[in-house]
């Protein structure tokens, strides 16, 4: 079941849990993360960065949308972290959800290029993710962010909502992108996420949560919390597992290669689902559900 992210998150903000978006840099990433969700009935949102659609290229969209429209899961395709040039390009490949990163730039600034965005987005039936406060970075991390967290404000959140027509909103308040490195122990700002739930009614995305306790993230989810990004966690398992198969220098045809690494991963995956309350909530979108 394919939807843009504005209708699959309305019922996660109703019945209060947090849909993963997966980062999917490969098929056999995709795979695995469809497989574990419909196990699970879970629904899920399928990321794709800007640089993971270069390396796939645009045909690797149409096999997100056939594997999408054919499951019995609700879905949405994101195009993750992006500027104006992408997201014409997602937009023109099939995309049902896009996000303008333009955190870094002043309010007025990002207000206006998030309002172009939803112009162009909105009445072709694509919601847009905006995103206000920055998020922290680690070593390694591709996906940007500053060394320094700008906390998002309450009152900023309401004024750009309401400015920018977005369907959803990235809030700050205390990740990093990346695996945290040792000594690196950020702590969210739960109380802050509580007054910006409190005040604004779309959904909000927590970005960067890879090395938060689950304490912390299970917590966020209870203050309304309903996308939770996860791209690292679930690579590093998937190649460190396939760094262990291929010691068997014998091994070099791809269906003996990966189902391993997938393995691997899909432990990872269940585990964030679980702990996101995200399992077993297909049955909220029946279509008498969705009207």
């Amino acid at each position: 079941m394919l939807l843009n992210m504005k209708d699959l998150l309305v019922v996660a903000n109703r019945e209060n849990f947090a849909v993963p978006a997966f980062n999917i840099g490969t098929g056999q990433i995709l795979n695995g993360v469809m497989d574990k969700c419909e196990e699970l009935k879970a629904p899920v949102i399928l990321a794709i960065h800007p640089s993971e659609l270069d390396f796939q290229g645009d045909s690797f969209l149409k096999m997100c949308i056939d594997r999408a429209a054919g499951s019995p899961v609700p879905v949405c395709i994101h195009l993750d972290h992006s500027g104006w040039g992408p997201i014409v390009r997602a937009v023109r490949a099939g995309f049902t959800s896009v996000m303008i990163d333009a955190s870094s730039l002043p309010f007025e600034e990002n207000v206006a290029i998030t309002k172009k965005v939803c112009d162009l987005a909105h009445p072709l039936g694509i919601s847009v993710e905006g995103e206000l406060g920055t998020i922290g970075t680690t070593d390694g991390d591709t996906e940007g962010g500053t060394e320094d967290i700008i906390y998002t404000k309450p009152e900023d959140a309401v004024r750009f909502v309401e400015e920018t027509g977005c369907d959803t909103l990235a809030v700050a308040i205390g990740t990093a992108h990346g695996i945290y490195p040792a000594g690196m122990k950020p702590e969210l700002r739960q109380e802050l996420l509580s007054d910006i739930k409190s005040r604004v009614t779309v959904p909000l995305v927590l970005h960067g949560g890879s090395g938060n306790e689950d304490s912390e993230i299970a917590e966020a989810v209870r203050r309304g919390i309903n996308k939770i990004n996860i791209s690292s966690d679930i690579k590093d398992a998937f190649y460190q597992e396939l760094r262990e198969t291929l010691k068997d220098q014998k091994i070099r045809e791809p269906f003996e290669l990966y189902p391993a690494s997938v393995t691997a991963m899909n432990k990872v995956i269940e585990h964030k689902v679980r702990l996101f309350n995200d399992d077993d909530k297909v049955k909220y979108y029946s279509l008498n559900e969705m009207l």
